[in-house]
C-alpha cells in the first residue's frame, strides 16, 4: 500500500514526537532565560582592576551556541523516540492497534533516521562542549544516545529500571542547561572577579526543577506501564504492573504523588514563603495531583489511566512554567 507524502511526513513527525521535542526546547529556553539569567543578574560581583568595578554576572555562552545545544538535545531525544518505536512494534500493535515503524516508515529507514539524528546531536553537543573549553563533555551526549538505545532494546523490559532511566534522562534536560552555562561563567568570573561568590546557587535552583521532573516523569511512566500492561505481559516484559500487579502500582503512584506534593510545600515553607508560589502549587500542581490519584486508585478502564497520564503531562508543563514565577521572585530580590 502506497502512502502519500503528506502521510509520510505526518507519521515521521509523530515518530519523533514533535510536541515532546517542543517541550524539551521550551524547558531549556525557560531554564536559561527565566531562571539562570535572573540569578546571574541578582548576584553582584566586583571586577578586578584599578579601580575595582561593580557589575553583575552575564552569560558567557553565546545564544547561537546555546541554540545549537538545544537543537542537539532535541535531535538525540528524537533519535531515542525512533529507536523506541523500532523495538516496540509488537507491543504497540497490541496496546495501540497501530504502528509507524514497519508501516509508513520501514525498519531500515527508522534505523537510518536514528543513526543520522544521533550523529548530528552528538556532533552539535561536542561542538558546544569545545566552545566552553570542556570538549570532554561531548562524551555526555554519546552516553545519553547509547543509554536511549539500550533502554529501548533492553532496560525498559526490566523491573523499574526502564522507568528510572527515563526519569533521569528527563531530569537531565534542565541540568544540561546549567552545566553549559555555569562552566564558562565560572571560568571567566573566577579569574576576573574579586571574592567570586561561585555558581552553586544556579545548581540549587535548577536542581529543584530537575528533581520535580524526575519524580513526575517516574509517576507518569508507571501509569503508562499500567495502561500498557496487556501488551507488556504478552511480549514478556517485566514491568512493575506485570510483576507486582496493579494494586502495587496504585500504591507506588499514590506514595510518589504525595511525596512530591509534600516536597513542594516543604521547599516553599523552608526557602520561598511567598504567596504567589503557594497559590501556584495549590491550584496548578496539588489539585491536578489529587485528580491523578483519584483516577489511578479508582481506575477500572484503560481510558482512566490514559486520562491520568495526560494529566501528569499537564502537571509537568505547569512545573516548567513555574520558571516565570521563579524568575520574577529572583528579580524582585526577595530570595537572594
Amino acid at each position: 500500500m502506497k502512502h502519500s507524502r503528506g502521510e509520510r511526513l505526518r507519521d515521521l513527525l509523530d515518530l519523533v514526537r514533535l510536541p515532546n521535542l517542543v517541550v524539551v526546547a521550551l524547558t531549556m529556553i525557560l531554564i536559561r532565560y527565566a531562571v539562570i539569567r535572573p540569578l546571574l543578574g541578582a548576584i553582584p560581583v566586583y571586577l578586578a582592576g584599578d579601580p575595582v568595578v561593580s557589575a553583575v554576572m552575564e552569560f558567557r555562552l553565546g545564544w547561537i551556541d546555546f541554540l545549537i545545544l538545544v537543537v542537539s538535545t532535541c535531535l538525540i531525544t528524537a533519535a531515542g523516540y525512533v529507536i523506541n518505536d523500532y523495538f516496540d512494534i509488537r507491543a504497540d500493535l497490541i496496546n495501540k492497534g497501530t504502528i509507524i515503524v514497519g508501516n509508513t516508515v520501514t525498519r531500515r529507514m527508522a534505523m537510518l533516521y536514528h543513526n543520522v539524528l544521533n550523529i548530528l546531536g552528538v556532533t552539535g553537543g561536542t561542538y558546544v562542549s569545545a566552545r566552553i573549553g570542556y570538549i570532554w563533555l561531548g562524551i555526555f551526549f554519546v552516553l545519553i544516545s547509547g543509554l536511549l538505545y539500550f533502554y529501548s532494546a533492553t532496560y525498559k523490559r526490566q523491573f523499574l529500571i526502564g522507568n528510572i532511566i527515563v526519569a533521569l534522562l528527563v531530569a537531565a534536560v534542565p541540568m544540561v542547561v546549567v552545566v553549559y552555562d555555569a562552566a564558562p561563567v565560572y571560568a571567566f568570573y573566577s579569574q576576573a572577579a574579586v571574592d567570586f561568590p561561585g555558581v552553586a546557587i544556579l545548581f540549587w535552583w535548577v536542581g529543584g526543577f530537575a528533581l520535580f521532573a524526575f519524580l513526575t516523569t517516574l509517576i507518569r511512566e508507571i501509569i503508562k506501564d499500567m495502561e500498557d500492561c496487556e501488551g507488556d505481559r504478552e511480549t514478556g516484559r517485566k514491568t512493575l504492573p506485570v510483576i507486582s500487579g496493579l494494586l502495587a502500582c496504585r500504591t507506588v503512584v499514590v506514595f510518589l504523588s504525595v511525596a512530591t506534593v509534600a516536597l513542594l510545600y516543604f521547599v516553599w515553607f523552608r526557602y520561598l514563603n511567598d504567596t504567589i508560589t503557594l497559590v501556584y502549587i495549590s491550584l496548578l500542581l496539588t489539585i491536578p495531583f489529587i485528580i491523578v490519584i483519584t483516577r489511578v486508585v479508582s481506575s477500572n478502564e484503560k481510558r482512566h489511566l490514559h486520562f491520568a497520564s495526560r494529566m501528569m503531562k499537564l502537571i509537568m508543563l505547569a512545573g516548567i512554567l513555574y520558571s516565570f514565577v521563579a524568575g520574577a521572585i529572583i528579580s524582585s530580590g526577595k530570595i537572594l
